[in-house]
């Protein structure tokens, strides 16, 4: 897999895995049988209403979190509250 090195020595995927229009129940399968197959890239949003199974998706693949990288987008009206 061809890897980017970013400004901070680490390297990242060229091609991942995005879970936009998937329900809950596809982004965990998904993302969980992508981790398996190697991906380390996986992008995401508040709006996708799938974060909570993405990270469902990684906890159950059993892959090191500082191996994956996951992309995630906020709405502006998201960033200034106090629940996470």
């Amino acid at each position: 897999m061809i890897e980017i090195k970013l400004n901070n020595g680490n390297f990242i995927p060229t091609i991942g895995i995005g879970t936009y229009m998937l329900s809950p129940k596809d982004a965990e399968n998904s993302v969980y049988e992508a981790l398996n197959m190697g991906y380390r890239l996986i992008d995401t949003a508040n709006a996708y209403v799938n974060e909570r199974a993405v990270g469902i998706a990684i906890k159950k693949a059993n892959k090191q979190r500082k191996d994956i990288y996951v992309s995630t987008k906020l709405w502006p009206s998201e960033y200034e509250k106090d629940t996470a």
